[in-house]
């Protein structure tokens, strides 16, 4: 049975903005999103730019996607643009590619009803749309959006803002708010309670009491999400220049633990796990904030070592050596956090590197020094390394050893080496072995 969606507190009513009283323009627009809009309506089809391009243009920020709503339905769309595939099963749409940027063109949802076939509209026992390909007017699309300041429409034909549930005032009191009521609204879709976090700490709002009340209750709704669906909406989470706001958001409202159990359990045992990820997630931050690269690799890395290392104590107390140890630990850890968040690949081999790495780092003695320093994930590691130390998770020391020996030269490195062999393993360590490899000057014993 699809439940209402009707607002308990206010009821959609639309009010229309003529572009001389609103400052949203478009040179706020890339080319791509204008060529679009203008076909759709050339062709005789209604189009709008949609959501948070508007959203953010509304802010004074220069929006970066651009979202399209068009009462044409997808194989049409797919038509007019031959650079277009539609995509989706749960919900279909279609992208539309210009180089590197891409276009998503969505048809105007309507609401499903019981008589609805399933392979157009599905709803589980529990409320979860599993397909959602109704198709509608402009108002009832308005009423499907999940917040109101994403619910603003500009119009290509006169230019002018449709603002359905007055999201034009929730802007100015800096205010999230779900369209309709918000508990039907994260059983239809519990990665609405992702979203709303996400917004909250990339726009500094505040959720409204209806939208936060509960999250709570329903936070464990997001265990019926594919592991692949919320590896991308992790990505939008801690990648987007917010990390630590919206970490410290998702552990408030109980959604972290729902997408990194045991990485939140050690936040419970290790006093420097919680540290540890906060300061990746910073670092995380000023890379954005600076336009440098990030790997989804290195941050996963810091996420999960808390349980690397709970696991790894316990498979050394059974008397399995350290090399093993880690990398049995690693896979148990690995294999647990794939039944909540995926992780392919491309990203979990070198997380594992970049795990063994730290095994690595705090030897330092001939040829491993080396063969260390030229490792593909050398680098990673040793950021990660810093940041161990910077938790309070080991002494200080190692992380400037590493710093001095790749900036010195190679008389400086010479002499860090020699430093680091009569550390542990006793004064005169480094002599004794140079005297082994020097080749005797007279006739051998065997001579």
């Amino acid at each position: 049975m699809f439940g209402s969606q009707e607002a308990p507190d206010r009821r959609l009513t639309l009010r229309v903005i003529p572009r001389n009283e609103h400052p949203v323009s478009r040179q706020h627009f890339s080319d791509a999103a204008l060529k679009v809009l203008y076909r759709l309506h050339n062709a005789g089809f209604e189009a709008f730019l949609v959501g948070g391009c508007i959203r953010d243009s509304l802010l004074g920020r220069m929006p970066k996607d651009f979202d399209v709503a068009t009462d044409a339905t997808p194989e049409e769309i797919r038509q007019l643009f031959r650079n277009s595939r539609i995509i989706g099963r749960r919900f279909r749409i279609v992208h539309v590619r210009f180089g590197r940027e891409v276009i998503e063109v969505t048809t105007f949802r309507g609401k499903p009803r019981d008589d609805h076939a399933d392979h157009i509209a599905q709803q589980s026992d529990d409320g979860l749309l599993l397909r959602d390909n109704v198709w509608g007017n402009l108002q009832e699309d308005a009423l499907r959006r999940d917040f109101t300041v994403n619910a603003l429409y500009y119009s290509i034909a006169d230019f002018s803002l449709h603002d359905f549930a007055s999201g034009i005032e929730d802007i100015e009191a800096r205010t999230l708010r779900l369209i309709g009521d918000p508990a039907t609204r994260y059983r239809e879709d519990p990665v609405r309670m992702l979203r709303a976090v996400r917004f909250a700490a990339k726009l500094d709002f505040h959720l409204a009491p209806s939208t936060e009340a509960p999250i709570h209750e329903h936070a464990a709704l997001l265990l019926q999400i594919p592991p692949a669906r919320l590896f991308d909406e992790v990505l939008k989470l801690f990648m987007a220049g917010h990390g630590v706001d919206t970490f410290h958001l998702l552990r408030d409202y109980g959604l972290f633990a729902m997408l990194f159990p045991e990485a939140d359990e050690a936040m419970v045992e290790l006093p420097w796990a919680e540290r540890l990820v906060e300061l990746a997630l910073a670092s995380t931050d000023r890379r954005i904030a600076e336009e440098r690269p990030v790997t989804p690799a290195f941050l996963f890395a810091a996420l999960l070592w808390g349980p690397v290392k709970l696991r790894l104590a316990e498979r050394e107390a059974e008397g399995m050596p350290p090399i093993p140890a880690l990398q049995a630990a690693a896979q148990q850890v690995i294999t647990r956090q794939l039944q909540h968040v995926s992780i392919p690949k491309r990203f979990s081999m070198p997380m594992r590197d970049i795990w063994d790495l730290q095994q690595r780092l705090p030897l330092r003695r001939g040829r491993r020094v080396f063969q260390t320093r030229e490792h593909p994930r050398f680098r990673a590691a040793y950021d990660l390394l810093l940041l161990r130390e910077e938790a309070a998770e080991l002494e200080p020391g190692l992380g400037d050893w590493w710093t001095a020996f790749q900036q010195a030269d190679e008389h400086e490195q010479r002499h860090l080496l020699d430093k680091a062999d009569a550390g542990p393993a006793g004064p005169g360590t480094a002599r004794k072995r140079r005297r082994r490899r020097r080749k005797p000057k007279g006739p051998t014993d065997n001579a």
